[in-house]
Formats: C-alpha cells, structure tokens, sequence
C-alpha cells in the first residue's frame, strides 16, 4: 500500500510515517518510480509504535524493542534482553517522576509562602 493509504488505515499523518521510517521503526520499500511501499503488516507495526509511544518509550527503544512485540494491543514476546529494557524505562520514568514530585513541593512552597 502508498503512504496515503497507510496514512487512511491508521489514522496517521504521512508526515509522521516518513518519521517513523527515518528513526527505523516503519520499513517501506521503493517502487521503480520512487514511491514508498508498505506491506500489509505496517497497520498493525504503525498501531504498535503508536502504543508504545503513548507508553513513554522513545522510538530508539522502541526500534529495539519491536522484534519481540506482537498484536496492536501489544503483546510482548519476552525475548532475553526486553525485561531489562522495559524495567530500566520504567525505573527511569519513576526517577523523572520523583524528581518532579520534589520540584513541585518546592514551587507549592513557595506559593504558599507568598
């Protein structure tokens, strides 16, 4: 299918599918007159990077990751090294988390103290 049609079936700009192909996470192939092409599972690819974006993961991780998705929903398929992976972003994210929390408690203070 064109980029268009991809762009239809996912409710995706073309703008962020050309994206997603730059960063390695959407594969297209090249027709003779230089249109990209997608097989049919791209829907199903382009649905979940979506949700694993939604779930904070960066399209770095999410190139590394993707061999061991399956399903829109996604499902994970726990190969070696994705428990890790996954563990370390949330680690991260709770650390970001917690660094906000402190930073807020500081401005509710000052706020406070007005």
């Amino acid at each position: 299918m064109l980029i268009g049609e991809l762009s239809r079936h996912t409710g995706v700009s073309t703008r962020l599918l050309r994206y997603y192909e730059a960063q390695g996470v959407l594969q297209a192939h090249r027709g003779t007159n230089g249109y990209r092409f997608y097989d049919d599972d791209a829907v199903v690819t382009v649905r979940q990077v979506r949700a694993l974006l939604k779930a904070g993961l960066s399209t770095e991780v999410i190139r590394v990751v993707l061999p061991c998705v399956r399903g829109e929903r996604p499902d994970f398929e726990w190969c070696a090294e994705l428990w890790d992976i996954l563990n370390g972003e949330l680690e991260a994210m709770n650390e970001h988390i917690g660094d906000l929390q402190r930073r807020r408690d500081v401005l509710a203070g000052f706020v406070r103290n007005r």
